[in-house]
């Protein structure tokens, strides 16, 4: 598989997980969620969840399975968060490696073609779903109102890279991110 097909998204949001609605994931036949926690369910300095991202939760949850895979190797953090949320997880999981997303799936006894890799980098995230052939989806990284985006430099620079290598990600969504002023 060529790296612009590794790095494609399936879909691209333009905008944070709260706007993945139950209606897109019925509408992909989507039975599971791995979902990326650092910058795609919290701001990466958080430990605490959102009301607006506990509610999704607890719609979401209604049709379909959920798990967090975190590369973040602070087990204390995303256990925290996982609890506040009661979805299981896996810390430390080394995406682009995909060892960890394939226990997630497994444990939730779902064909790897209905579950989607949910998360806000390419060269982790979409990279390590589309590599054990998940559905993948890339959302914009969700914040404080005011809070600074460390990432968001690594993040153009995936976006650029991605489409140099011939990933077709919409520009929409390129211009979404802070510092972007196409």
């Amino acid at each position: 598989m060529s790296w612009g097909k590794l790095l494609q998204p399936n879909l691209v949001l333009g905008n944070s997980i709260l706007s993945l609605t139950s209606g897109i994931i019925q509408k992909n036949q989507i039975k599971g969620l791995v979902l990326d926690v650092d910058d795609t369910l919290v701001p990466i300095r958080d430990s605490n969840t959102s009301p607006e991202l506990s509610e999704w939760v607890e719609e979401i949850r209604t049709i379909t399975s959920l798990w967090l895979v975190s590369n973040n190797l602070s087990q204390y953090r995303i256990s925290r968060i996982a609890e506040s949320l009661n979805i299981p997880y896996i810390a430390g999981a080394g995406k682009p490696s995909r060892r960890k997303l394939k226990k997630a799936v497994d444990a939730m006894n779902l064909p790897v073609e209905q579950v989607a890799m949910v998360g806000d980098r390419l060269f982790t995230d979409v990279l390590a779903g589309n590599r054990l052939g998940m559905f993948t989806i890339l959302v914009e990284p969700i914040s404080n109102i005011g809070s600074e985006f460390p990432n968001y430099g690594v993040r153009s620079f995936e976006i650029r890279v991605s489409q140099l290598l011939g990933a077709s990600l919409s520009m929409s969504a390129y211009r979404l991110m802070p510092g972007n002023k196409k």
